[in-house]
């Protein structure tokens, strides 16, 4: 505005131009940060990954992740994942009780409409990211490369029950003895 009077010829001072601007209110909701510190006790991430069988078969991996200590809390294997198998999965992750109060996921079309019936009824709130944005689920894609980088790198998988094996063993470690920064180099049991 300054700088648009001074072209009309209206001699003013930058400070007596900022004395009568608007300033901008504040964002009407908590941002993005915000929500995930206010929540993180109340927060898990679910997200699904491929891996090569040594048949090129790809097999695909469901993860349910807690944010608070960064717990794996289920995981399973499929080789034909369905939005039915899906609901099975978080069911099983969640029995009684135990359900969290928010779920973060992304917009996969493998979570349908059996998927968000059963996280409704169980009272779960679902938080979708935005599309192609995969940095709004960081815990769970930290882990996904945590878990190819330390682990399939170094292995070929044969079939399902191998890859359930390694994945149960690598959990075992990745729970009691691999340090991390965030945990201020404790382990998330």
């Amino acid at each position: 505005m300054h700088a648009e009077l001074l072209k009309l010829g209206i001699d003013v001072s930058q400070s007596t131009v900022s004395k009568y601007m608007v300033t901008p209110r504040k964002p009407p909701s908590q941002t993005w940060r915000t929500f995930l510190k206010n929540h993180v006790k109340q927060l898990v991430s679910v997200d699904f990954f491929v891996v090569p069988t040594v048949s090129f078969r790809i097999l695909f991996v469901f993860l349910v992740l807690a944010h608070d200590r960064r717990r794996v809390l289920h995981f399973n294997v499929t080789e034909h994942p369905t939005a039915e198998w899906t609901a099975t999965q978080i069911l099983q992750a969640f029995p009684w009780d135990t359900a969290p109060r928010y779920l973060l996921r992304d917009r996969d079309r493998i979570c349908g409409d059996a998927f968000r019936i059963q996280a409704a009824s169980m009272q779960i709130t679902e938080v979708l990211t935005a599309p192609q944005a995969p940095w709004q689920t960081p815990y769970v894609e930290r882990l996904i490369g945590s878990i190819r980088r330390e682990c399939f790198d170094h292995i070929i998988v044969i079939n399902e029950s191998s890859l359930r094996r390694t994945l149960k063993s690598f959990f075992e470690y990745y729970h009691s003895s691999r340090t991390h920064l965030t945990l201020a180099m404790g382990t998330p049991v």
